[in-house]
């Protein structure tokens, strides 16, 4: 009995709809995030490592393109979603996304509807050219925007201010990108339940398509034996774990859960359909399976065997599914 479907068997093996590709590049690595990330001179200038993991990246696609050639046939049912994810994929050059899916779709093949998310920074200098993602056929944008408070992003080490988020997504509708998504977070240190309404109406007012609404998580990966030879996690660094330390103290789990529900009501009542414990949609705009949260990709079977985690990337056969509770949120 498959434990995962209570009174069911064992699901049926099939071919993946989605892959899941991890650029772990970043400008700076924000405190609270414990993907695996690489910053400053790795990201960017004559030290980058960006070219040799692009060199591994298309090597690992053809080697995993293989593999299911080999189990499901060359004539398996093309991807339904691709998600590029980090990490900061929009500091990749254009042409170098373009090429990725150009090996994608020559690999693995690409439904005709099939949806393509780019997740993007918004600082004018980490968003890339949202025109040149939509021509290398980026159809979804996805924002960490994090907060639209202009002191709970200080407080959260992030480089970008309101207005440049309200920026990327005016680009990205003026570029074609047919569905734009923001990330936010609640629970945020020394937070408010008036200031949580505020970037919650306010990200209503830029119009989405979609929301993902995350608790933060302080997690302490070192702690939970996720790092080291046999981990998939980076150590944190000394400054982000003192950091974490003091934002634990200004973080209160009835708050968290009074912003919580605040979202769903007010969600509710704009129209919005809650799809998943995190994320909602505005009419018109349903779930793709698999595309919306890389949690969710890799305890779907269908859709795990396709995940390719960049820097860390694990055999199709033998998947570790990510830790932590959900909603959960470290993302950069």
């Amino acid at each position: 009995m498959n434990p995962a479907v209570p009174g069911g068997e064992p699901p049926v093996a099939a071919a993946p709809v989605a892959l899941y590709l991890h650029v772990p590049f970043c400008i700076s690595l924000c405190p609270y995030c414990d993907f695996v990330v690489y910053a400053g001179a790795a990201a960017r200038g004559p030290r980058a490592r960006v070219g040799p993991f692009l060199d591994a990246l298309h090597a690992e696609l053809d080697l995993r393109a293989a593999v299911l050639d080999e189990r499901f046939g060359r004539d398996r049912p093309p991807l339904e979603t691709v998600y590029l994810g980090g990490g900061t994929p929009s500091l990749l050059p254009a042409d170098a996304v373009a090429a990725l899916l150009v090996r994608v779709r020559d690999r693995f093949g690409l439904a005709e509807a099939a949806e393509v998310t780019l997740e993007a920074n918004h600082g004018p200098d980490e968003r890339g050219d949202t025109s040149a993602w939509r021509a290398a056929g980026v159809t979804r944008l996805s924002l960490g925007a994090q907060s639209l408070d202009a002191g709970e992003l200080r407080r959260l080490g992030r480089r970008h201010r309101p207005a440049d988020v309200a920026s990327a997504v005016r680009e990205a509708r003026d570029a074609g990108i047919g569905s734009v998504s923001l990330d936010l977070l609640y629970d945020i240190p020394a937070s408010t339940e008036a200031a949580w309404a505020s970037t919650l109406d306010a990200a209503l007012a830029l119009a989405p398509d979609h929301l993902s609404l995350y608790a933060l998580t302080l997690d302490d990966p070192d702690a939970e034996g996720l790092t080291g030879p046999g981990g998939d996690h980076l150590p944190t660094p000394t400054g982000a774990r003192r950091w974490r330390a003091g934002a634990r103290r200004e973080q209160e789990e009835d708050r968290a859960a009074a912003q919580y529900v605040h979202a769903t009501e007010r969600l509710a009542a704009a129209g919005w359909r809650g799809y998943e414990i995190s994320n909602w949609a505005r009419p018109g705009h349903g779930d793709r399976r698999c595309s919306a949260a890389p949690a969710r990709r890799m305890r779907d079977p269908r859709c795990r065997n396709g995940a390719l985690r960049g820097a860390h990337a694990r055999s199709a056969d033998r998947p570790r599914p990510p830790p932590g509770r959900l909603p959960r949120a470290n993302r950069p």
